[in-house]
């Protein structure tokens, strides 16, 4: 394929003061041709001039050779023509005054010889007119410019020169936005996310500007991400592998015997390694969009009932009441049960395990609009603000909130999101330092109908 003209230059200054220069030289073009076209007949007010000039020498010398293009005709006081044919009738004149005009059909100029005080002749100097075409026209406008050529070369030199200098000095600006751009780009290809591009512009070139440096921005958090994570889930898989490495050596030393309640330290590990690995694998999927949602009707009061009962088996020591506020009217959920299961363990568990004995975590859900709004409360420790925007990050710990003695894996909460934005809904979270955390999520509302099951791919 072939290129473009302004393909060819290299720089966008190059094509901007090349596409001004030729908008400035075409504009001028165009006016000096209008100009001409406009000034034509000017020329024949200076030839008519020229006629009068010829006129008075004719009228002061009677031998003088008329010249090319000119008629002279001399014409007695009487109005008796003594020399020369007119091409055309003249117009008559008795004052013995100089005349320069035009009729329809030529140009002439009059100048009278007086003898004694008194006119005894009249010498017209005459030139045909054109006939008034638009050829002819045309020659008069050619006529014009080829006489007045070298300054209109000198004003559009001047003028396209002007054009180019401001165009670059202009473009400059405006290009240097994407010049800053070109180099970020370079040095984000060798990894480093931190540069940013200085624009005040709001035109498109600072609109792009500002949409750079929020990519390299996301981009320089994503990378900060990836690397937390690789940090982080070396540091979870470190430490069971660790703990699993130093039961076999002394298990294979002797100095401990392989008896259940060694064995079954072990096999705690091995749950926890297979248990990050498995909600890895989860999380991965659910951002993915890989894992289907089969859809149904979930009664609420129903699902807590369950959660409640898992967690009074799994944690029987824990001495946290968990009061339910769920009323007896709520729609149920459209929603995939399992899932949405897995997202009020996970919360409903870490209330728990972060509220202090004979504290109290607290289940509500009510309608809002179109979905139902679930919230779990407790009276624990709460976390500070500065943690709050980063809670549903994988592997992120706030201190005052989450531990790694506890056996969490630290990506609960990056699934719950998950499991939540799959099903067009959103979770936030609120807290108060010494008085507890909020963790609210909203899931769309079963239409009333009769309970049907589907699957969202």
């Amino acid at each position: 394929m072939a290129m473009r003209p302004l393909e060819k230059l290299p720089t966008i200054r190059a094509k901007l003061g090349s596409v001004i220069v030729f908008a400035v030289g075409a504009t001028v073009v165009l006016t000096f041709l209008m100009m001409g076209y406009a000034l034509r007949d000017t020329l024949r007010d200076t030839e008519r001039l020229q006629l009068l000039r010829v006129s008075r020498s004719a009228a002061a010398d009677p031998t003088m050779t008329a010249p090319v293009g000119v008629t002279i005709v001399r014409v007695s006081s009487d109005g008796t023509v003594i020399e020369g044919v007119a091409p055309a009738p003249l117009p008559e004149f008795r004052d013995g005054m100089v005349h320069v005009g035009r009729t329809d059909e030529l140009d002439y100029a009059v100048a009278p010889v007086v003898q004694n005080g008194a006119v005894v002749q009249l010498v017209y100097a005459v030139r045909p007119r054109p006939s008034p075409d638009f050829a002819a026209r045309v020659g008069a406008t050619l006529q014009f410019l080829s006489r007045f050529w070298w300054q209109f070369l000198v004003a559009g030199a001047l003028g396209s020169g002007i054009a180019l200098l401001m165009a670059r000095w202009f473009a400059r600006g405006m290009t240097q936005p994407l010049r800053d751009m070109a180099r970020a780009a370079r040095r984000m290809e060798v990894g480093d996310y931190s540069v940013r591009v200085g624009t005040r512009g709001r035109d498109e070139v600072g609109q792009l500007a500002q949409a750079f440096n929020r990519m390299s921005a996301e981009l320089e958090n994503l990378e900060q991400s990836r690397r937390d994570l690789v940090a982080n889930v070396s540091h979870e898989l470190k430490t069971p592998i660790a703990a699993i490495r130093a039961h076999l050596e002394n298990l294979a030393d002797g100095v401990e015997p392989p008896d259940p309640k060694n064995l079954q330290v072990m096999l705690g590990q091995m749950d926890r390694l297979g248990r990050l690995v498995e909600q890895l694998l989860d999380l991965s999927k659910l951002e993915s969009g890989e894992v289907p949602l089969h859809r149904e009707h979930v009664p609420v009061g129903p699902l807590v009932s369950r959660v409640v009962s898992e967690i009074a088996v799994s944690r029987p020591d824990q001495e946290v009441a968990i009061e339910r506020e769920i009323p007896d009217d709520l729609p149920s959920l459209d929603a995939d049960p399992e899932r949405v299961h897995q997202v009020l363990f996970n919360l409903v568990d870490n209330a728990v395990r972060f509220t202090p004995p004979g504290g109290e975590v607290t289940i509500e859900a009510h309608r809002e609009n179109g979905s139902i709004e679930i919230a779990v409360s407790d009276t624990g420790a709460g976390i500070s603000p500065e943690h709050l925007p980063r809670l549903f990050e994988r592997f992120y710990r706030a201190d005052a909130a989450r531990s790694r003695g506890d056996g969490g894996t630290g990506i609960g909460l990056a699934i719950a999101r998950s499991v939540v934005e799959a099903h067009g809904g959103h979770i936030r979270a609120e807290s108060e330092l010494g008085r507890g955390s909020t963790f609210t999520f909203d899931l769309p509302a079963a239409p009333a109908a009769e309970p049907t099951a589907r699957r969202d791919p």
